[in-house]
């Protein structure tokens, strides 16, 4: 087929099929999701999430299980929302003996009617770095909230949890407000920091929280005693919410978004280059089949009913638990066996074809098998097989899918299944995590349908006994 033939196929192809409003539709979610994937690195509100997704460390500022934002706008008090802060510009003051301090400043607006589960400091020291951290509230009041000194550091990180380290100095900030009756019940330990520092100010504020709503100043300082060997860079503040993200975070403390996100690519990867491997491998084999016929297609036939007698699923499952699995090795599994689909189709074509005059005139004018098969037959039925593979690429998805759920799924990578399993894992279900649950397992049901909706609309297309009804 010529590039000229090939492009007068295209438009009258696509002429057919946008009549066919299911495959519009599924096509429509195609290009979102390859769009999607393209434009990864910017819709990702963790970037490492494809290294780090199994990395606890990585997620340790978010709260565990918190819910979806959004889901704040159904609630009658509204909870804190996990963010990230940045500072402004850094102040530098020099001080005697070479000495140097450096602060930055963040602003955070407290909008919420409960107070945020923690605020961590972070900052990258270089040797000898003290750091001190004070909160400017909304009625004026300045808060010591807690000092570190850090030694021999080597571009390390500086992690400082304003919960855990703040609750003496903001046992002495009640000390302000309560009496010495109410005091002797009531221990550093026995209260959580940011309660007490978005509170407003008032007697008996450590047995019930008033939120103090407005804007809150967060100095960090840094001293530099050497500033040409310490240093202290890259400073953000972590306000771990009780809602956090587009869909919230899992027990481990993973934006359940990014994941989703990272693991699209995996899912349309799995099913489209399982489909199209097996796809093209079934076409030929039953060209092959129809076209030599007699002895070759007998024993064809035979390996071909050995291999769509076996189920798929029970021997993907027995040969993952036994072999380490990986990605490449599931589709591997998933090939030998999707191959079988659309063989009975393509051979009873290939058998009409075979018999046309003009397979006979390219034997007649010396035409090897191979220039016939290659040539003249598999340019007709190769169009026949795209409605194949749109089909079968959902069934690769689901396969994977089923894999992962029972833990047998490649773990150095992000897949819908292995979100699935983590959620049976975490008793997701029992503990109301709903959506760790729902959006993944919605996701491979669009996904199944996206390509179900395409399959159907090219088979009615591309399918000369659909065509004429």
């Amino acid at each position: 087929m010529s590039a000229k033939d090939f492009g007068f196929w295209l438009r009258d192809f696509w002429r057919d099929f946008r009549r066919e409003k299911n495959g519009l539709v599924g096509l429509a979610i195609l290009v979102l999701a390859v769009l999607v994937v393209a434009f990864e690195p910017l819709l990702l509100p963790w970037g490492d999430v494809n290294k780090k997704w199994r990395d606890i460390d990585y997620w340790q500022d978010n709260s565990a299980s918190a819910p979806p934002a959004w889901t704040n706008a159904f609630r009658g008090e509204k909870l804190a929302v996990t963010t990230r802060l940045q500072p402004g510009k850094a102040e530098e003051l020099e001080l005697d003996g070479g000495v140097k301090t450096i602060r930055y400043d963040f602003k955070y607006d407290f909008t919420a009617d409960k107070p945020p589960l923690d605020v961590i400091v972070h900052g990258i020291g270089t040797g000898d770095v003290p750091v001190s951290v004070t909160m400017e509230r909304p009625d004026g009041q300045v808060i010591e909230l807690a000092q570190r000194f850090e030694q021999g550091l080597a571009e390390s990180d500086i992690r400082m949890s304003l919960d855990a380290e703040g609750r003496e100095s903001a046992f002495g900030f009640i000390k302000q407000f309560e009496s010495e009756e109410a005091l002797a019940s009531i221990t550093p330990g026995s209260i959580r920091s940011t309660d007490i520092i978005f509170s407003e100010g008032r007697a008996g504020m450590a047995a019930g929280f008033k939120p103090l709503k407005g804007e809150y100043k967060l100095s960090v300082t840094a001293m530099l005693l050497d500033p040409t060997q310490f240093k202290y860079e890259k400073p953000y503040v972590a306000v771990s919410g009780a809602v956090s993200g587009i869909l919230g975070t899992d027990n481990m403390k993973r934006d359940i978004f990014s994941g989703l996100v990272a693991g699209l690519k995996w899912a349309l990867l799995i099913g489209l280059l399982t489909s199209i491997v097996s796809v093209l491998i079934g076409v030929f084999y039953g060209i092959i089949s129809a076209y030599y016929g007699g002895g070759v297609d007998t024993i064809m036939q035979f390996i071909f009913q050995l291999f769509n007698g076996i189920p798929v699923l029970p021997v993907l499952i027995v040969v993952s638990a036994i072999f380490k699995p990986s990605i490449w090795f599931i589709i591997s599994v998933m090939v030998i066996f999707f191959w079988t689909g659309p063989v009975m189709t393509v051979r009873s074509m290939a058998l009409q074809i075979k018999e046309e005059t003009y397979i006979e005139a390219a034997k007649a004018l010396g035409a090897n098998n191979r220039r016939i098969i290659f040539k003249h037959m598999a340019p007709l039925l190769l169009p026949y097989s795209f409605a194949s593979m749109a089909l079968s690429v959902p069934s690769a998805i689901v396969y994977e899918s089923s894999v992962s759920l029972l833990g047998l799924g490649d773990a150095t990578i992000v897949t819908w299944g292995q979100i699935l399993h983590d959620a049976m894992q975490g008793s997701a279900i029992l503990n109301g995590v709903w959506w760790w649950i729902i959006p993944p397992g919605l996701l491979i049901a669009i996904m199944g349908m996206t390509f179900a909706f395409l399959g159907f609309a090219m088979d009615k297309i591309l399918h000369p006994k659909l065509r004429t009804r």
